[in-house]
C-alpha cells in the first residue's frame, strides 16, 4: 500500500478527479465536500450508488456494481450510502451504509462496512503490533513484544529466554524491521471484509473476509483473516491492543486486551483475556487468562482462572472455579506456574504458586484438592486429597498417586490423541497429538527409575502402611505415595515403555516392507533394521526394556500389550456405565454402553487387524 504511486493507495495513478458533471449528479443525491477537486474515482465509476453521503479532505472510490449479501436471503447493491467519508479510500464493489464517521481508512474491494457509529484511524499505528505482553511474573521479567505472524514455538522461546540472551537480541531486532515496514498512517479493511452493527474502531487492521459484528469496541489491534480461514469478532467483543490470527473467534461479550490469539483460538461466553498468549485451537469461555502463555488445545471454562501460566505444551483442561492460582506473595505478584503437557485441573481446585508440573503430563488434580507450592516430575499421576489422616504427616499434603492415568484412565489419553488430531485445524504450528513419543518416554523412565531406587523403608507404626515423601523419593513435591502406589506405578510405567517401544517396532516393520512378503529377510536382519530405523529412540527402548527377543517373541508380546492395552480401555470406560446405572435409573437408555463408544471401537478394530496383519507375517 505505501509503495503505490498517488494519488491512490489502491489504484496509484489511475485514478482522476470527479468531472464536473458527477459532483453535479452526486449533490442531487444529497453529498457534499469540503472540497471536491480532492474526491477521486476510478474509470466506470457510477454516481448513482453513492448518496447522502459527506466527504472531507482526499478521498477514492470505485465503481460499484456487485451486491452484498447482508443476511440470509437479504442482498442489496454495492454503494456509499448515508455516511461520513474523511480521508478514505473505499475499493470498488464495497457497500458503506450508514455510517456515522469512517475516517483514515482504506476499504479493499468487495469489503462491506454498515451500521457503524465509528472508524477511524488516528495517524502512524502499528495497529498493536510490538504490544508487550506480560506472560509469567506480573512483574514483567518474561514480558515479549509480540507481532501479528508470531506463533507459539517462538513465543515460548522469548518466554524462556533472558533479556540480554542472544534470541531475545535478535528477535528485537527483527522486531524493529518488522515494525518499520508495517506501519501505515491510516487503517485498512481488507477484501470482502465485513464490519457491522460495531460502535467503536480505532486503528484497526482488518484482514481478507474476516466478519466483524456486533462489536463494542476494537481499538489499536490487528485481525489477521483469509478467505479459507475468516476470523469472526462477534456480539459484544471488546479488543485493545492485541493480535488476532487467521481463524480465530472473539464473540458473547469477551474482553480481550494486550494479547495474542494464535490461529484457530477462541474467546467467548464473557471470557476475559488479558497479557496472554493463547496457542492454537485453545478456547477459553467464561473464565480469566492473565498473563498466561497456553499452548495448543488448553480449554478453560465456567468461571476458571489461570494466571502467570507458562504452559507452551498445553493440551490441558481447568474445570469450574479452578484456581490456578495465588501468584501474589503479599510481598508481588511475581510467582508463576509451569503445568505440565495435558494437565487436568479439577473442579474447585486451589493452586499455590510457585508450581512446576511440566515432568508431570497428564497429570490430574482432583477436584476441590489444594496443593502447596511444589514440583513434580511424575508422569500420568492422580494428585488426591489424603485417603486418611497419618501421624505424623501435614494435613496439608495430598497424595500422589504416579502413572494413575496409566493404570486407570488409559481411555482418556487414547481420547485425546484421536480428538486432538480430528479437531486441529493450525496450519502453521505443528502440533504433536501421539501422548506416547519420545520426550514423554523419556520422563517415564526417570520417574520409574526413581522409584525403583527408593529406600527401604518401615512403617511408622504396624497398623500404618510404608509412606513416601519429597526426601525419599524426589519429584513427589508436597505429597506422599504409599509403597503400594509405588510398586504399581512402576509396574504401569514399565507397560507404557514396552507398549511405546512395540509400536514402534511394529510400524516400522510395515516400512519395510513386510506385507510383500519380507518378512523372513527382516527377521534374520532384526539388527541392521533396528540400528537404521527412523524412530531410533524406540528400538533403543526396546533393546531396554525387552533384551534378547527374537522377531517372534517380540510380535506375539505386542499383540500381548496392545490387547491390555483395549481391555483396559474398554473396563474404564465400563466403570462409568456401572456406577451410572447404579445411580441413574434410566441411565442406560441414554447413555452408549462401552462397546459402542467410537474410541473402544477403533481400538478393537485396530486389534483385530494387528493380529491379522501378523499372522500373516507368520504364514510367510
Amino acid at each position: 500500500l505505501r509503495k503505490r504511486p498517488k494519488p491512490s493507495l489502491l489504484y496509484g495513478d489511475k485514478v482522476k478527479p470527479l468531472t464536473s458533471e458527477q459532483v453535479a449528479r452526486l449533490q442531487v443525491q444529497g453529498c457534499d465536500a469540503s472540497d471536491w477537486s480532492r474526491i477521486y474515482a476510478v474509470e466506470g465509476f457510477n454516481w448513482s450508488a453513492v448518496q447522502r453521503t459527506r466527504f472531507q479532505g482526499t478521498c477514492v472510490l470505485g465503481s460499484f456494481r456487485e451486491t452484498h449479501d447482508i443476511a440470509p436471503g437479504v442482498r442489496v447493491p454495492s454503494g456509499i450510502y448515508n455516511a461520513m467519508l474523511v480521508n478514505c479510500e473505499v475499493g470498488s464493489n464495497c457497500l458503506i451504509r450508514d455510517v456515522g464517521l469512517l475516517a483514515n481508512y482504506v476499504i479493499a474491494e468487495g469489503a462491506a462496512i454498515c451500521s457503524v457509529c465509528e472508524m477511524r484511524a488516528s495517524g502512524q499505528s502499528a495497529f498493536g503490533n510490538s504490544v508487550e505482553i506480560v506472560v509469567g511474573p506480573e512483574t514483567g521479567e518474561r514480558a515479549i513484544c509480540a507481532f501479528a505472524e508470531l506463533d507459539l514455538p517462538l513465543a515460548s522461546q522469548l518466554a524462556l529466554a533472558p533479556a540480554e540472551s542472544q534470541v531475545r537480541v535478535a528477535y528485537n531486532n527483527l522486531l524493529s524491521r518488522y515494525l518499520e515496514n508495517i506501519a501505515l498512517d491510516h487503517g485498512y479493511v481488507g477484501p470482502k471484509a465485513s464490519v457491522r452493527a460495531c460502535r467503536r474502531l480505532c486503528d484497526v487492521w482488518i484482514g481478507e473476509g474476516a466478519v466483524v459484528e456486533g462489536a463494542t469496541a476494537i481499538t489499536n489491534s490487528t485481525i489477521l483473516s483469509s478467505r479459507d480461514e475468516p476470523t469472526h469478532i462477534g456480539d459484544g467483543a471488546e479488543i485493545h491492543d492485541s493480535l488476532i490470527q487467521w481463524g480465530c473467534a472473539v464473540a458473547s461479550g469477551a474482553l480481550v486486551e494486550k494479547s495474542l490469539l494464535t490461529e484457530h483460538s477462541h474467546a467467548e461466553r464473557h471470557a476475559k483475556v488479558q497479557h496472554s498468549i493463547l496457542g492454537p485451537n485453545t478456547s477459553v469461555g467464561e473464565g480469566e487468562i492473565t498473563s498466561a502463555l497456553l499452548g495448543p488445545f488448553v480449554a478453560a471454562h465456567h468461571e476458571s482462572l489461570i494466571i502467570a501460566a507458562i504452559w507452551p505444551d498445553g493440551k490441558g483442561n481447568l474445570g469450574y472455579g479452578a484456581n490456578v492460582g495465588s501468584n501474589h506473595t503479599s510481598k508481588a505478584p511475581d510467582q508463576e506456574i509451569w503445568p505440565g503437557e495435558g494437565m487436568f485441573f479439577g473442579l474447585g481446585v486451589n493452586i499455590k504458586f510457585p508450581g512446576n508440573f511440566e515432568a508431570a503430563p497428564y497429570s490430574i488434580i482432583a477436584s476441590g484438592v489444594t496443593t502447596l507450592p511444589q514440583k513434580v516430575e511424575f508422569p500420568f499421576s492422580l494428585i488426591n486429597s489424603p485417603s486418611r489422616v497419618f501421624e505424623g504427616v501435614s494435613p496439608a499434603f495430598n497424595e500422589i498417586v504416579p502413572g494413575w492415568a496409566i493404570s486407570n484412565n488409559l481411555y482418556a489419553l487414547v481420547r485425546n490423541e484421536t480428538k486432538y488430531a480430528d479437531r486441529n485445524r493450525a496450519r502453521r504450528t505443528p502440533i504433536r497429538t501421539e501422548v506416547f513419543r519420545p520426550d514423554i518416554i523419556g520422563l517415564v523412565r526417570e520417574a520409574r527409575d526413581r522409584l525403583a531406587k527408593a529406600p527401604q523403608k518401615s512403617p511408622a507404626r504396624p497398623d500404618e502402611p510404608v509412606l513416601y515423601f519429597e526426601k525419599d523419593i524426589p519429584g513427589l513435591g508436597k505429597n506422599y505415595l504409599l509403597e503400594s502406589n509405588r510398586t504399581r506405578a512402576i509396574e504401569a510405567y514399565s507397560f507404557v515403555m514396552r507398549f511405546y517401544a512395540l509400536r514402534g517396532f511394529y510400524r516400522h516393520l510395515m516400512k519395510a516392507g513386510v506385507d510383500d512378503g519380507r518378512f523372513r529377510q527382516i527377521e534374520e536382519r532384526l539388527h541392521e533394521l533396528t540400528e537404521m530405523a527412523e524412530s531410533a529412540h524406540a528400538m533403543r527402548t526396546l533393546r531396554q526394556e525387552l533384551p534378547g527377543k527374537a522377531v517372534r517373541e517380540l510380535l506375539e508380546i505386542w499383540i500381548e500389550h496392545h490387547r491390555q492395552l483395549v481391555e483396559s480401555i474398554c473396563s474404564s470406560k465400563a466403570r462409568d456405565d456401572e456406577r451410572g446405572a447404579r445411580i441413574i435409573t434410566d441411565y442406560a437408555a441414554f447413555h452408549r454402553p462401552a462397546a459402542e463408544d467410537k474410541v473402544v471401537r477403533n481400538l478393537v478394530a485396530q486389534q483385530e487387524e494387528i493380529e491379522k496383519r501378523i499372522k500373516a507375517w507368520f504364514a510367510q
